[in-house]
């Protein structure tokens, strides 16, 4: 079941009058709660709980380069980056390292990672979705900060394959 899937069940429930609905698949369950006041809460769960990470003090935005800069200290960070994969978000949504505030990171830099391995979580319209690697290597550079709203295809992480 894709998010738009999931949405169009949100607004069908929403408008048929229903308290409350659960739907319960292979890999995940949906339960649906519409209030009297026609406000619709939605949990989403796909395997293990996952819960909202509380936002953590945001880290210093990253140096940009001067317009004095040389371009070839540009050019060599560029060619730097090439030789790695990038794990790009494949949704809207804010992005949390954690699956909850007290609990590890997914992915730390450093962190051999495998094809499967769920790299963390986008949380999308009250649904939490795992992001799994598509790609076997070790992470070199988280590029996003805990709790930071991502765009689709934003890059999250860099992974040296090798």
């Amino acid at each position: 079941m894709d998010i738009k899937e999931i949405q169009n069940l949100i607004r069908f429930v929403a408008k048929s009058g229903a308290t409350e609905v659960k739907l319960e698949m292979d890999d995940f369950k949906i339960t649906i709660k519409t209030t009297e006041t026609g406000t619709t809460e939605t949990t989403y769960i796909q395997q293990v709980p996952v819960t909202s990470a509380l936002p953590q003090a945001a880290a210093a935005q990253p140096a940009t380069p001067s317009a004095g800069a040389p371009a070839v200290a540009q050019e060599a960070v560029a060619d730097e980056n090439s030789k790695y994969i990038t794990i790009k978000s494949p949704i809207i949504g804010t992005f949390y390292r954690k699956p909850a505030p007290d609990k590890d990171a997914f992915a730390e830099v450093g962190k051999t990672i495998k094809t499967g391995d769920v790299v963390c979580v986008i949380e999308a319209m009250k649904l939490f979705n795992e992001i799994e690697s598509e790609i076997s290597g070790k992470i070199v550079k988280v590029l996003v900060d805990d709790a930071s709203p991502v765009e689709f295809d934003q890059p999250l992480f860099l992974v040296d394959p090798s």
